[in-house]
């Protein structure tokens, strides 16, 4: 219920002038979005905007973001995916194309929206590719160009029957964590290529990431070690937990700055000999 009479006494004393606002700067917070840990115990990562941006434009220049394109919105907010979701198209001029509630858990309203949309660009975690590609194909995907897929690993033959059903499509296997700004590294798929391996490719723009073993020193190439992330995307830390900030946002001795940090992901991989990195899973039982 609404009383309009209360409602109009509270408008009439709102300030109608603009108020004062503080420097605007790139290292300001842009959101705080919570993920699971080994524990199972939510944390709210804290994202500022120029990692957010970094990332935003990243992805406009990697895959050719412009006018032309339709981007299909369907990941929930509480997933950090959706932020390139939303502010992609509208920071390219793109076509925003938001899915329905619930919609993105129906891969035949999802095959019928990008027919009757005309999406040129959307993502998938790679465990609903599978229901997907149930009901996708030439015909009614001829808009599609370009599929992005993180969030879980991607397998070699779920790449090989994406490329079967939809050979027109770009496939892009990407990995980053809540704590660095959605995504870090990226690899444009081809079947076949690593045998049944799809890595998840090299880092993106501005970006530092380091396999290293228990020393923090370097692996050699093909040797086993835990993936650290440095540069412009590593998250402020957690909100209201410094003692896990200070374990999982650490100083980085690799870089120029001073007061430069990694992140400490605790998942594992190796170099592949022409600088893509292989994904290995977890160093504990956090479940991804």
């Amino acid at each position: 219920v609404l009383a309009l009479d209360d409602a109009q006494e509270v408008l009439s004393s709102q300030r109608l002038d603009t108020p004062q606002r503080g420097e605007s700067h790139s290292g300001q917070l842009a959101y705080v979005i919570y993920t699971s840990g080994s524990t199972g115990e939510p944390k709210g990562v804290l994202n500022e905007h120029r990692a957010v941006v970094n990332r935003l434009c990243w992805a406009e220049q990697a895959y050719g973001i412009g006018k032309g394109e339709r981007i299909l919105q369907k990941t929930p907010f509480g997933f950090d995916v959706s932020v390139w979701e939303f502010f992609l198209p509208l920071i390219t001029g793109a076509r925003l194309v938001m899915a329905k509630p619930g919609g993105h858990q129906d891969p035949v309203y999802l095959t019928k929206l990008i027919e009757d949309e005309q999406i040129t660009l959307l993502h998938f975690v790679p465990s609903m590719l599978p229901a997907f590609l149930s009901q996708a194909d030439e015909d009614n995907s001829r808009s599609l160009r370009c599929v992005l897929c993180s969030g879980e690993a991607l397998s070699g033959a779920l790449v090989r029957d994406f490329s079967r059903c939809l050979p027109q499509v770009q496939l892009h296997n990407l990995y980053g964590p809540t704590e660095a700004a959605i995504d870090v590294t990226a690899w444009r798929c081809e079947p076949g290529r690593y045998g049944d391996v799809v890595p998840i490719g090299k880092p993106i723009a501005n970006t530092r990431m380091y396999i290293l073993d228990g020393h923090l020193a370097p692996v050699p190439v093909g040797v086993t070690g835990e993936l650290y992330i440095g540069g412009v995307q590593v998250a402020r830390g957690y909100l209201n937990q410094p003692e896990l900030t200070a374990e999982r946002f650490v100083t980085d001795p690799f870089a120029t700055s001073a007061d430069a940090r990694m992140y400490r992901t605790g998942d594992v991989g190796r170099w592949l000999s022409d600088g893509n990195i292989e994904y290995l899973g977890r160093n504990d039982f956090q479940v991804k």
